[in-house]
């Protein structure tokens, strides 16, 4: 029971770090236009992270739990080595200043360490092969709703003077990225949830066929807030004025096209990253302007992050679990 307890610590801890990471990718565009400080901005992010469990059903979770590796191959060492390597992998991409995805590195992660314990057939492949698709749907998506968005809004101000627009604008992206906050404590609280459910799974702590626990939604709703709220002040930058400069009606319509985009993944319960999503979302108000406007430089290493992510989570994962095992033996 100690472990279990340990295990669970741990994947609130990775939940934290999960919040602190990507609070960048709710606050970045609001903060970059000066819409609100980086201390109001977290604390409403924070909010609504938290209040994502009234909202959404926990379909992520399911996928988490029993869509990527078989449930009966689970163990302790699994996930202990698991969720270890997904906090390594986010914390060297956080000191980097790079936004990548938290969802995934906790998919390599259980990959990597089921695999090594029990070969490649204790894999899903088509739950991992939806998530590894969404890796370039999620920001195709967020990218063309948040072009079309703009082009209509656009459309729309055309007669408007500048400071009218301005002024409208600083408004209503209060509401985009409140709902980007939903959105985001949405998904990527469930992961965390679905983790926890399988280790009491495995301990045979639950049945496999019950429903996650009130506690286990709030604790991990509650740790994502409270990782929000401290903030990740590198990815702050890079998201919100390394990619393209924004402007308050700009950053509406990425903030609207991520929070889209969000909702739809989460009611089919397909685990995306919210930063592929955002990213995705501000370099199509980037293009909007001229494709230029867009500084392909810093997108070209933020997408060699993404692509990095499953597999080097997966070989930490991999070789954690053969240290743990030696370790602690089961």
């Amino acid at each position: 029971m100690t472990f279990l307890y340990i295990i669970v610590s741990l994947v609130l801890l990775f939940d934290f770090i999960n919040g602190f990471h990507d609070s960048a990718n709710s606050i970045a565009t609001v903060v970059s236009t000066k819409v609100l400080s980086p201390l109001a901005a977290v604390t409403m992010a924070a909010i609504f992270n938290f209040l994502a469990f009234l909202i959404f059903p926990l379909k992520v979770a399911t996928t988490i739990g029993k869509g990527v590796i078989h449930a009966d191959i689970v163990t302790l060492n699994l996930i202990f080595a698991a969720v270890l390597a997904a906090i390594f992998w986010n914390l060297i991409t956080w000191w980097w200043g790079l936004p990548s995805s938290s969802s995934h590195t906790l998919v390599g992660g259980l990959v990597g360490a089921a695999i090594a314990g029990n070969g490649f057939g204790s894999v899903i492949y088509s739950g991992v092969m939806k998530i590894v698709v969404f890796i370039v749907v999620a920001p195709f998506l967020g990218m063309v709703i948040s072009f079309v968005i703009s082009i209509a809004v656009l459309h729309i101000v055309k007669r408007e003077t500048p400071h009218r627009v301005d002024k409208h604008f600083r408004r209503l992206q209060l509401l985009s990225a409140s709902a980007f906050s939903l959105g985001h404590g949405g998904n990527d609280a469930q992961k965390s949830m679905g983790i926890i459910w399988v280790a009491l799974i495995a301990t045979n702590q639950v049945a496999k066929d019950s429903s996650i626990d009130l506690w286990i939604v709030l604790s991990c709703n509650a740790a994502i807030a409270l990782g929000t709220l401290f903030g990740g002040w590198r990815i702050v930058k890079t998201m919100g004025q390394k990619i393209t400069k924004l402007k308050p009606f700009e950053g509406f319509c990425a903030e609207t096209a991520g929070a889209l985009t969000l909702f739809g993944a989460t009611h089919f319960g397909i685990p995306v990253s919210t930063t592929h999503t955002i990213t995705g979302s501000i370099i199509g108000v980037g293009a909007t302007k001229r494709l230029s406007a867009v500084k392909w430089g810093v997108t070209q290493r933020i997408f060699w992050a993404w692509i990095l992510t499953i597999p080097v989570s997966a070989i930490v994962g991999a070789s954690l679990y053969y240290l743990i095992n030696i370790i602690n033996p089961v």
